[in-house]
């Protein structure tokens, strides 16, 4: 007796090819998004997870830049503080002051982006931008103050840290400039 052959439902076919192209499809969101940086790589690796949640939204977008902006920056303050070094005493001492305030503009520029308002769209993302762009002068002064120390594996790393901050801050604000281009008619689907 020979074996009946049965095909799969087009329902089941149709659910299967979309699992195949649901991460691209997803993936095709954030490489949206992450276009207008400076270092999409970077971008597209820090934020594919809010790909199913920002999707098109430049608010949403803008919003998950800074905030994993902070998580960063956080991180680069905390081994800033950590660091015992008499020699460069003076100069961590500047750069943790400096991470505070970027964190300090990072956190002001994330409230105005969770309140944003059709009325108000100009001046708030205006603020933002002076704020996130205060922030890489933060960070760019953080790093001044190595510039001509000897260039040890520590010194190395700890500019290593410093850059990848200053990155991401820089993709933030390349978000937040997208999203000043967009207007205040992308909040309505928000």
């Amino acid at each position: 007796m020979m074996a009946q052959v049965k095909f799969a439902s087009p329902i089941f076919l149709f659910l299967v090819v979309m699992s195949w192209f649901s991460p691209t499809l997803g993936n095709d969101y954030v490489e949206d998004a992450c276009s207008v940086t400076r270092y999409p790589g970077l971008c597209v690796d820090v934020l594919a997870s809010f790909s199913s949640t920002a999707k098109d939204s430049p608010s949403k977008w803008a919003r998950a830049g800074v905030s994993v902006t902070i998580g960063e920056v956080k991180i680069v303050a905390k081994y800033l503080v950590a660091l015992k070094n008499k020699r460069y005493k003076n100069i961590l001492s500047d750069c943790v002051e400096c991470f505070q305030d970027t964190l300090d503009n990072l956190h002001r520029s994330l409230g105005v982006l969770r309140n944003l308002s059709t009325s108000e769209f100009s001046n708030q993302v205006g603020d933002v931008m002076t704020w996130l762009s205060a922030a890489l002068t933060d960070e760019d002064t953080c790093l001044d103050g190595f510039e001509k120390q000897n260039k040890g594996k520590r010194v190395v790393n700890l500019i290593n840290r410093v850059n990848n901050a200053t990155y991401m801050t820089s993709n933030a604000l390349a978000l937040v400039n997208k999203l000043a281009t967009t207007g205040p008619g992308c909040l309505v689907n928000d």
